[in-house]
């Protein structure tokens, strides 16, 4: 009896090792078919070997908020595997009308470990490294080193903005800068150019003149709205923050501006679009 029970035993053993083998063959096999899949519309756009080209890239992206989170989806669905992302601040209530990262499920977290999530969990083979830090002199050189291939700009506050601007501008280092998106309304007015050629947009006009006092020419390509705006601003006190956020005192505080998710959606995937064609070399910029 003790005989047949380990005959048994030894056989059902055997048959549970066999389906385990076989689910994690299965397993890898849709794997290897998702990964096959995953890329096959922006291969057959862009061509294989500019598709390597794009892979091969790493881009460092700063400021993980309604134009950044956007800027973060689109060049990971469209294939970038290799990210620094960088933004100090967490995720609060007011976030949730526009920002991509932004759910209840995240409130109070850091936008840096959430995007970096949310990298992983569009494609698990990117090589993603997250950065919870503000933008400013005294980091600027864990920022940009090593040097990226390219420089994402999605930083809302104008001296953080000026400091990261010039830092890429003095190391050569390609950049697309957003401008303000806030308190625009129409989407056909969104252009893109070189920031000391734009018009039309006070952020960008306010940066010009802080940039030409430290030295920084053109060079710098941006996505900005040519639309007349209105000011109506709002103290920031009247938002109620969850979660620590490092470096909460650092900077000034920002003003409550409106803004919709369009918008700001907008603005993000265009510099994502604008720096997928730069990388896979479709487009040429003056600074290249």
């Amino acid at each position: 009896m003790r005989y047949f029970f380990e005959i048994f035993a030894c056989r059902v053993l055997g048959a549970y090792l066999f389906i385990s083998i076989l689910r994690l063959i299965r397993k890898n096999l849709n794997m290897n078919d998702i990964n096959v899949d995953r890329f096959i519309r922006t291969q057959r756009l862009l061509g294989e070997e500019r598709f390597q080209l794009l892979q091969s890239k790493m881009v460092t992206l700063v400021g993980l908020g309604a134009v950044g989170g956007y800027v973060m989806e689109g060049l990971v669905r469209a294939g970038v595997t290799r990210l620094r992302l960088v933004d100090f601040d967490t995720i609060q209530p007011s976030n949730l009308n526009r920002q991509i990262l932004a759910l209840e499920t995240t409130l109070g977290r850091p936008k840096a470990e959430v995007a970096g999530e949310r990298a992983l969990a569009i494609n698990g083979q990117c090589c993603v490294e997250v950065l919870q830090l503000f933008a400013g002199d005294d980091t600027m050189e864990q920022i940009l080193d090593p040097e990226p291939d390219l420089l994402i700009d999605a930083i809302d506050s104008l001296n953080p903005k000026t400091q990261l601007l010039q830092a890429a501008y003095e190391r050569r280092i390609p950049t697309i800068s957003s401008m303000g998106a806030a308190l625009r309304t129409d989407p056909t007015l969104i252009r893109s150019g070189d920031l000391f050629a734009t018009s039309n947009c006070p952020l960008a006009r306010h940066l010009r003149k802080r940039l030409r006092r430290r030295g920084v020419g053109g060079g710098i390509s941006c996505v900005y709205s040519i639309e007349t705006i209105d000011f109506d601003y709002r103290l920031p006190e009247a938002e109620t923050q969850l979660g620590e956020t490092p470096y909460a005192d650092r900077g000034r505080q920002r003003n409550v501006l409106g803004s919709l998710p369009t918008i700001t959606g907008i603005f993000g995937l265009t510099i994502a679009n604008q720096a997928i064609m730069r990388l896979a070399q479709l487009t040429k910029y003056p600074s290249d």
